[in-house]
């Protein structure tokens, strides 16, 4: 009887590559747990790639664009005006026309202050 092993079974050194490769992947899953846990990271944006400082690449938690920001931005924005009129808070007006209305009522408000004044003096 020849002393060969089974010819159709992988080689030795094929076993020894499949041992050291799932060596290293445990050991990475290991890691990344252990980051994970240590920095609060869940794991589902672990696989995302989500790191200490870095948010996931996909899925919920990833980093807005700027682009969405700004659209998220606006949005909230007219939800507060929405919200500041339906609870009856008055809107600022642009300053410029504000300070021309003060002067127009003060240029006619001293217009009719001096024609009283005048008139109160030919009564007495």
């Amino acid at each position: 009887m020849p002393s060969v092993k089974n010819p159709n079974g992988p080689s030795k050194n094929r076993l020894a590559a499949r041992t050291a490769t799932a060596r290293k992947r445990t050991a990475k899953q290991l890691a990344r747990r252990a980051q994970a846990e240590r920095h609060q990271i869940s794991g589902a944006d672990a696989r995302r790639g989500a790191r200490a400082g870095l948010l996931p690449t996909s899925g919920p938690n990833r980093a807005l664009s700027a682009k969405k920001a700004r659209r998220l931005e606006r949005k909230a924005g007219y939800a507060l005006a929405r919200k500041a009129e339906a609870a009856g808070e008055v809107v600022m007006k642009d300053a410029s026309t504000v300070k021309r209305a003060k002067a127009k009522k003060q240029r006619e408000g001293v217009a009719v202050t001096e024609e009283m004044a005048v008139d109160t003096d030919d009564i007495s």
